[in-house]
C-alpha cells in the first residue's frame, strides 16, 4: 500500500472510530433517564465504584498534600511568602491537582472494572440474551453506571481535595511551624466558592462523564474473547487518561482565561 493510501484509509478509521463512539454516547445519554426509575441499581453501582476507591484516593490525596505543602514552601519561602502557603494549597488542589489526579485514578481502578465486567458479561453472552428477552442493556446495564460514574467522580474528587488540604495543614501547622489560624484564614479570605470551587466540580463531573463513558464503551464494543478484553482494558486507561488532560486544558483556558 502506498503511503498516502495508507493515510487516507487510517484517517477514515479514526474518523469511523470517533463517529462510533459519538452515536454510542449520544445512544447512552438517551437511555439515562431510564436509569431514574431503578435508583437502586445506581446505588449498588455507586458503592461498587465510588465506594471501594476510595482507599487509593484518600491516600493519593494526603500524599499529594504532604509533597505539595513541603514544595511550595520551598519555592514561597525563597520570596518571603510562606505565609501563603495555605491558600496556595487549596486553589491548587479544588481548581487542578483534585480533579484531575482523581479522574486519572478513576480511570485506572474504576475504568478498567467496569470495561472487564461489561466485557464479560459479553463474553458470557449475557448482553446478547438480554436482546434476545427485549431488554435493552443500554438501559439496564450501562446507564446505571454511566450515571453511578457521573455522580461518584465530584464526591471523590472533593475528598481527594479535602485530605489533601488536611495532609498539607499537617505539614505546615505541624512541621514546618506556619500558623494554624493564619493557615485557614488566609484560604477564607482567598478562596471563591464559585470561582474556584466551583469550576472544580464543573471539571469533575465533566472528567466522570469522559472515564465512564470511554469504559462502558470500550467494554461494549470489545471483542468477546479474554484478549479482546485484556486490550479493551488498557484502552480504557489511555483513551481516557489522554481526554482528561486535552479537556483540563481546554476547560482552565475557559474558567480561568479572565479574571
Amino acid at each position: 500500500m502506498k503511503p498516502l493510501q495508507w493515510l487516507g484509509a487510517r484517517s477514515l478509521d479514526i474518523l469511523s472510530r470517533w463517529g462510533h463512539g459519538a452515536l454510542f454516547f449520544l445512544d447512552l445519554l438517551k437511555a439515562t433517564p431510564a436509569a431514574f426509575r431503578r435508583f437502586g441499581l445506581v446505588v449498588v453501582q455507586i458503592h461498587a465504584i465510588g465506594n471501594r476507591s476510595l482507599v487509593i484516593i484518600l491516600a493519593s490525596g494526603l500524599a499529594v498534600g504532604f509533597v505539595l505543602a513541603l514544595q511550595m514552601y520551598y519555592a514561597l519561602s525563597t520570596y518571603g511568602a510562606a505565609e501563603s502557603l495555605g491558600l496556595i494549597v487549596n486553589l491548587a488542589l479544588v481548581r487542578e491537582l483534585g480533579p484531575v489526579v482523581t479522574a486519572l485514578l478513576f480511570a485506572g481502578r474504576a475504568g478498567t472494572s467496569l470495561t472487564a465486567e461489561i466485557g464479560l458479561m459479553k463474553a458470557g453472552e449475557q448482553i446478547a440474551a438480554m436482546e434476545l428477552m427485549a431488554i435493552d442493556p443500554r438501559q439496564r446495564v450501562l446507564a446505571p453506571r454511566f450515571l453511578a460514574g457521573c455522580l461518584s467522580m465530584p464526591l471523590l474528587a472533593a475528598l481527594f481535595s479535602a485530605i489533601g488540604i488536611l495532609g498539607a495543614w499537617v505539614v505546615a501547622v505541624g512541621l514546618i511551624g506556619i500558623d494554624a489560624g493564619n493557615f485557614w484564614s488566609i484560604q477564607q479570605n482567598g478562596v471563591d466558592v464559585w470561582r474556584d470551587v466551583g469550576n472544580g466540580v464543573i471539571k469533575s463531573v465533566v472528567f466522570g462523564v469522559i472515564c465512564t463513558a470511554v469504559a462502558l464503551y470500550q467494554g461494549y464494543e470489545t471483542e468477546a474473547t479474554p484478549e479482546g478484553v485484556a486490550y479493551a482494558t488498557t484502552r480504557t486507561v489511555v483513551t481516557a487518561s489522554l481526554g482528561v488532560l486535552a479537556m483540563d486544558f481546554i476547560l482552565t483556558a475557559l474558567m480561568f482565561s479572565t479574571p
